[in-house]
């Protein structure tokens, strides 16, 4: 596969186009028993159906499609209220541990499939929760309180001002193992908290985490973002846990999050703090420079050493490179930011889009054609919505 692909600053017009392009495909997505199922490659729901349960659904999954499509709600979408309400009868009704507190990771029909507690789905929660908010749902505040009472009382740890990963069900046995995924997300999470109700708490939590992560470990590793830490948030350089949460070494496609997050924190925090766009400027050139691959699209891994350890080219990385580009040219215009972004559209134009079933590909391989790894299916609209919604200017706006 070579890359030749041209650059592509896309319209408003079509990147709206995009947007509802994505809306249409994931509303099949919806299971009339609850919830929602993930998609495969021609939008047909799929998943596992063990001794006739039903497909779990993840809760991160869920959280994702109410956030999703309560954006769709301001653009006029037909049913994209609806969708939000199945989905939050979903997370208020089995995804929560009525018992113990707190949301199970998976669940079916009849039950948990992995009552796991864990901080990332939590996270996605309270996103859920604020973008359910934004469009007047009745139980979005309920749905907030649900998630920051465990966030709080759990996950958080005050010594080192960041939360903690996973839990049983019951809160006890809690891994040693921190991660900045799951603090990354709570960011995002915590950002529209404060956006959507105001709390001042969200905007002190995310900077002190943003401080630890970024300020203080990303910048010791030449903007690269450590992943992987012991109990005591020391860098755990050799963690090797699963490929699709807690892959070993760094992953390019956090860094570009991060770049956009930082600058989002900047801004809501009243532009006090000079060492965030900085960091934003910083963790995108890192990533640009040695995540991009000769052929095109973005490594999955780097290594220790800053070298490609995984080169599976996923589509969020390439939507997130989208979104940070064109945050940062926003905030500092640079041609290098646009130059950016018109080649990670035209990649994602030519390789990740659907062009005839709809949907993004999540995986491509060497030669440029779909493939399926460790995301089967098409089962996220979450990364490809915002890279399109972002650049349109169709997240919420500031309430008045």
């Amino acid at each position: 596969m070579t890359e030749e692909t041209r650059p592509l600053i896309p319209d408003a017009d079509w990147l709206d186009g995009q947007a509802r392009a994505l809306w249409d495909f994931h509303a099949a997505a919806l299971d009339p028993t609850g919830g929602f199922r993930p998609l495969d490659l021609e939008g047909k729901p799929s998943g596992d159906e063990p001794r006739g349960r039903g497909a779990a659904r993840a809760l991160h999954d869920v959280c994702r499609m109410v956030h999703s499509y309560a954006l769709a709600v301001p653009q006029g979408y037909p049913g994209a209220r609806q969708i939000v309400d199945h989905g939050m009868d979903w997370l208020l009704g089995p995804q929560h541990d009525d018992v113990h507190g707190g949301f199970f990771w998976s669940v079916d029909d009849a039950g948990p499939v992995d009552s796991l507690k864990q901080a990332y789905g939590h996270a996605f929660v309270l996103l859920a929760a604020a973008s359910a908010a934004r469009v007047g749902h009745p139980d979005a505040e309920n749905l907030r309180d649900l998630a920051m009472h465990p966030l709080r009382a759990h996950f958080w740890d005050v010594d080192f001002g960041a939360v903690s990963d996973t839990f049983d069900a019951d809160w006890r046995n809690g891994l040693d193992y921190r991660g900045q995924n799951a603090n990354m997300h709570l960011t995002e999470a915590l950002l529209a908290a404060h956006a959507t109700w105001g709390d001042p708490s969200c905007l002190v939590a995310a900077t002190g985490i943003a401080e630890r992560l970024l300020n203080r470990n990303a910048r010791a590793a030449g903007w690269v973002v450590p992943e992987h830490f012991m109990r005591d948030w020391r860098v755990d350089p050799d963690f090797d846990g699963d490929a699709m949460f807690r892959p070993s070494g760094t992953t390019p496609g956090h860094a570009l999050e991060w770049s956009r997050l930082v600058l989002d924190l900047w801004n809501r925090g009243g532009r006090v703090h000079d060492w965030m766009p900085e960091a934003a400027d910083g963790l995108f050139r890192q990533a640009v420079k040695l995540g991009w691959l000769p052929e095109g699209g973005f490594a999955y891994t780097l290594g220790q050493d800053g070298a490609v350890s995984r080169d599976w080219r996923l589509w969020w990385p390439c939507a997130e490179g989208i979104a940070a580009a064109w945050t940062l040219d926003q905030c500092r215009p640079d041609a290098f930011y646009r130059e950016w972004y018109a080649r990670c559209w035209g990649f994602a134009d030519r390789f990740f889009i659907d062009h005839r079933n709809g949907g993004w590909f999540h995986q491509i391989d060497d030669t440029g054609r779909p493939a399926t790894g460790i995301f089967p299916g098409k089962p996220d609209i979450y990364h490809a919505l915002q890279a399109c919604l972002i650049p349109a200017g169709r997240m919420w706006p500031e309430p008045a």
